[in-house]
């Protein structure tokens, strides 16, 4: 085994528009960790940020304060990395194998999961930009940002300094992209060519960022995973935050003219008010943010308030996964059952519809076991299509949809949300489950090829991959990334819309609250 190479001293200074910065090299890649690129008072605007002397770039910097203590769970389906918090988060981190002005590599720009309220950049082991920067010839950049109260909380109606507070952390993303565009340069990264991409809150935030003038030019291509929510999923921030701040101050003992002292409140304490008072507050259909605010800045939620004329010109990648949140463990051994047992089992959901219900499902899925249908995802995938087929109608730019249909090698479970970035990201040797010979490794290079070529050209083509080709009016190929890929048209129509006729609409806080598992 070959012996890999560092070098800290050989590294040059580089002069950034914030102050000269410092990285070091590892196994085939400049890396940068921790990069301040803003800075922000609580509640407040991100300003560009400045520091003097040369700044060591060799430890990740802090990550955005989470509202309530994480608890490490299901680490084998998502192995998590935890790090310090401080509210002044707005850092970036940057892999890339040469420091050359000139070599305009593409840019591909991570957006972290979590919500809007939890996350980081460095949250999931699968998040390590060097295998995409070293294998993908591009250079990587992951972002921290403001989040929950501290990046969503509407104090607009109490003093013009806060007037965009509902956004705080999208403007925090804005000004990364800004600082992305004005440097990436020096890192050898071409600033006319960056692809926003993100799982689950992360695929949320592509999407809004397309919602947002200020950045406009400063990304021009989008790859949304299991990150399309619709209404049901996560309802609009409207309104203003006159309410719920006002319940906040009365809780701290407060008078609305000592509304700054909420910028110094200790977090803890700031974070036990909103908690107290938030529930009596939404009961009422008030606004109480930790989700961005629709307003001038922010123009809403794609499938809520209609894309933007710009957005159609920004080529997309849209898709989700077979089993989004099925985290729960199976009772039962699902290869070991006879049909009849299948059948029993699928009847305690289905009750009189399971025939029925297993022939659609046969002709939708060949080859699944009748029980994968317990656990089919019901909260993205129709919004994923909903959102393809709203971008797809501008005949601009293309829109490739996929889905991840994996089994798992733990208790055959299906793929699951967040099963998908190892894949994505390269990174499957860092993430133990994701072992399986003869599978893997091919999987791997089809996605991660797949999505290499979209962010250098728009389109999500691979050599091992059958032609896959962009969602119009008339048809809706989708990408089926599994043991063999396949692309099908329309195929799941059907057994969504008799699933929807027969269940109960998807609750997702019901459905948390009862595996007890946090993602």
């Amino acid at each position: 085994m070959m012996l890999k190479t560092f070098q800290y001293d050989e590294v040059p200074v580089l002069e950034t528009t914030s102050g000269k910065l410092k990285g070091y090299f590892y196994n085939g890649s400049y890396v940068f960790k921790g990069v301040p690129y803003a800075y922000a008072d609580r509640f407040q605007m991100p300003v560009p940020s400045q520091w003097e002397g040369v700044r060591d770039a060799s430890s990740y910097g802090f990550v955005c304060p989470l509202m309530m203590q994480d608890t490490p769970s299901a680490e084998l389906m998502v192995p998590h990395r935890y790090w310090p918090m401080d509210e002044h988060c707005q850092n970036l981190n940057i892999w890339t194998k040469e420091l050359d002005k000139d070599a305009k590599k593409p840019v591909v720009v991570w957006l972290h999961g979590g919500g809007y309220f939890a996350g980081s950049s460095i949250e999931q082991v699968a998040y390590d930009g060097r295998n995409m920067c070293v294998k993908g010839d591009v250079v990587v950049v992951s972002i921290n940002h403001r989040l929950n109260i501290l990046g969503y909380l509407d104090l607009s109606p109490f003093g013009e300094k806060y007037y965009n507070s509902g956004n705080a952390g999208h403007a925090d993303m804005a000004a990364a992209l800004q600082w992305v565009h004005d440097n990436i340069a020096l890192f050898g990264g071409d600033p006319e060519n960056v692809t926003i991409f993100g799982q689950s809150g992360g695929g949320m935030k592509v999407a809004d960022l397309m919602q947002i003038p200020a950045a406009d030019g400063l990304f021009h291509k989008g790859l949304i995973m299991s990150g399309v929510a619709d209404e049901g999923l996560l309802p609009a921030c409207t309104g203003t935050g006159e309410a719920i701040v006002t319940a906040m101050l009365k809780e701290l003992g407060l008078t609305v003219a000592e509304v700054e002292t909420l910028e110094n409140i200790p977090y803890p304490q700031l974070v036990q008010a909103y908690m107290k008072v938030m529930p009596q507050v939404a009961a009422t259909g008030a606004y109480v943010g930790n989700g961005p605010q629709v307003n001038d800045w922010y123009k809403g939620n794609p499938l809520q308030s209609g894309l933007r004329e710009h957005a159609y010109d920004i080529p997309m990648m849209i898709g989700s996964v077979y089993g989004e949140f099925a985290f729960a463990p199976q009772m039962f051994d699902k290869k070991a059952l006879t049909d009849k047992e299948r059948r029993e089992i699928v009847r305690k959901v289905y009750g009189e519809h399971t025939e029925e219900m297993e022939e659609i499902f046969a002709k939708t899925y060949p080859g699944k076991d009748f029980t994968d249908l317990l656990n089919i995802d019901r909260a993205m995938r129709q919004p994923s299509k909903k959102l393809a087929a709203l971008h797809a109608s501008g005949e601009k730019a293309g829109t490739y949809l996929y889905q991840f249909n994996l089994e798992f090698p733990m208790m055959n479970k299906i793929a699951w949300h967040c099963s998908d970035i190892p894949f994505f990201f390269n990174n499957t040797e860092l993430v133990e489950v994701c072992a399986i010979p003869g599978v893997t490794e091919k999987l791997e290079a089809q996605m991660f090829g797949a999505f290499m070529n979209f962010a250098k050209t728009g389109v999500p083509v691979q050599q091992d991959l059958p032609e896959w080709s962009s969602v119009t009016k008339e048809q809706e190929p989708t990408m089926i990334f599994d043991k063999e890929c396949e692309v099908r048209n329309n195929f799941d129509d059907c057994l969504l819309e008799k699933v929807d006729s027969i269940l109960p609409p998807f609750n997702l806080m019901a459905m948390m609250a009862e595996t007890n598992v946090q993602h």
